[in-house]
Formats: C-alpha cells, sequence, structure tokens
C-alpha cells in the first residue's frame, strides 16, 4: 500500500491526530497578545491577574514583546496595548482573500442608503468573526472591531451562513453548536434554529432580532464564491430604535441585493 505524502510544513513522523507538544513561554506571550486584543488597556497588575501569572513573569513577556514592537505602553496611565507590528501581523489575514476589499465600497453604499452600520463576517471555527466596518454616522451604533467573535446562532452573519450550507453540513453544524441562551429571544433549540433556517433561505436574507443584546437589531445575507459556496456574510445592524419591524423587509431586500452583487464579483453566477 502507498504511503500517505505528508503534509507540507509538518515535521518528519508528525501524526496529525496527536496533539502536538507547545512551547510554554510562546503559549504565555500568545495569551498576553490575545488579552491585549480583548481590552482597551490592562496594567501589570490587571494582565498578571486576569493570567495568574506573576508580575515579574508578565513583565519579562511584555518587555520581550515591546523590543518587538508587538506591544507597546502609554507612559501616563500605565497601560499596555497591541502595538503596530501585532496589527500588520494580524492585517495579513484579511489578505487571503479578495472579499474584504471588493466589500468596502459595497459596504459603504449600504450604510449610506440605511443609515446603519454595515459589517463583514466570516465563519471561523464555529464562531462568526468580523473582519470589517463601515460605521453609520450616528452616534449610537453597533460596535464590532475586527477579530470580534459571535456565536453563530445568535448573529445575523451566522444564521446566514448557516442557512446557506447544504442540508448534511447544516446537521452537522447543529450537532457541535451550543445554543446559549444570551437573552430572552435567543433561539435556543436545534427546531426552532432549522425552522428559521428555512425562512432564511425562502427570503435570502436573516434577522437578528436582540438575540445576542437587547436594543439591537441586524439583518445579514450570506456571500458565496464562484463554486456557490458561502465565503462570507454582510450586515446591517443598529438600535431597534431606528431599525423598527416595518423597516426589516426593505432593509433585507437591499442587504440581500449587496450580497449577491458581491457574490458575482466573487465569480458566482445568478
Amino acid at each position: 500500500m502507498a504511503q500517505e505524502p505528508r503534509r507540507k510544513g509538518r515535521p518528519k513522523g508528525f501524526d496529525s491526530d496527536t496533539k502536538a507538544p507547545t512551547i510554554q513561554a510562546l503559549d504565555r506571550a500568545l495569551d498576553v497578545l490575545e488579552t491585549l486584543a480583548g481590552a482597551s488597556g490592562l496594567t501589570l497588575s490587571e494582565l498578571s491577574g486576569t493570567l495568574a501569572q506573576s508580575p515579574a513573569t508578565m513583565h519579562r513577556v511584555l518587555s520581550t514583546l515591546e523590543q518587538r514592537d508587538m506591544v507597546e505602553t502609554d507612559p501616563i496611565t500605565q497601560t499596555w496595548h497591541i502595538g503596530p507590528s501585532a496589527f500588520r501581523v494580524g492585517s495579513s489575514f484579511l489578505r487571503r482573500s479578495s472579499v474584504v476589499e471588493r466589500a468596502r465600497p459595497v459596504m459603504r453604499q449600504l450604510m449610506e442608503a440605511t443609515g446603519e452600520t454595515s459589517n463583514l463576517g466570516v465563519e471561523r471555527r464555529g464562531e462568526v468573526m468580523f473582519l470589517s466596518q463601515v460605521e453609520t454616522h450616528e452616534s449610537i451604533r453597533a460596535f464590532f472591531p475586527p477579530g470580534t467573535l459571535s456565536p453563530m446562532h445568535a448573529s445575523g452573519i451566522g444564521k446566514a451562513l448557516l442557512a446557506a450550507q447544504p442540508d448534511d453540513q447544516v446537521e452537522r453544524s447543529l450537532r457541535q453548536l451550543q445554543l446559549t441562551r444570551f437573552t430572552e429571544r435567543t433561539v435556543t433549540t436545534p427546531r426552532d434554529l432549522l425552522s428559521e433556517i428555512e425562512a432564511i433561505r425562502s427570503r435570502g436574507w436573516s434577522f437578528d432580532d436582540e438575540e445576542k443584546a437587547l436594543g439591537m437589531r441586524c439583518v445579514a445575507a450570506a456571500i458565496r464564491n464562484v463554486h456557490g459556496e458561502p465565503v462570507a456574510g454582510i450586515s446591517i445592524s443598529g438600535p431597534v430604535q431606528r431599525l423598527p419591524r416595518d423597516r426589516i423587509d426593505g432593509i433585507g431586500r437591499m442587504v440581500r441585493d449587496a450580497a449577491a452583487q458581491l457574490s458575482r464579483d466573487l465569480g458566482a453566477s445568478g
């Protein structure tokens, strides 16, 4: 029997079913970067407490990362932040696909047409990861920094991407998703989520009705590639006061048309 070729980028003898050993110092440094990325600035003591590490250990990690411009400190507030090198490394993820670049003008048009914030997101390991946003001019608005994660079942983009999957993949996804309740409106049973998926497929857009955060609504649609596969989702989000029920159908059609335009730009037919 022919031996299965080794995947490039793996050491000889690597078994993909076996968890690879990790480098503790590197793992700790990545924990620091991930923690800082999710905060608006942390002091040394706050970071040490969050990661359950000694201040001396955290200071060594931070000093090393600072020398590479991966983190930086504010001398006035004594807080640590993500640095420019980390931004450059993270931004390279966006260059893997042309969808972000192509989506920007469409997102801006959608924001201007609806008056609400436009978002772009992709599925990432069972969650929605937001890649880009064009913010409304209104003072009260939804804000999803690039890299923000949101659950599939309580997200407009997440539900749109689920509905764009073939039935067998939807079944697999439902077995893996944790249908956590965030508000009294959150869909928390596979039966109810399947019912929503059918409705989304019928009209071409999804609706998050205060399911992740009370007071906020979102309308979304899936973007497909040349093979007809869902590769991203585009949405409009805003407060319920500016997104009343009588506006949802009209905004849904605009979001659906924007997704269809981007799908065509990516080579999808129809």
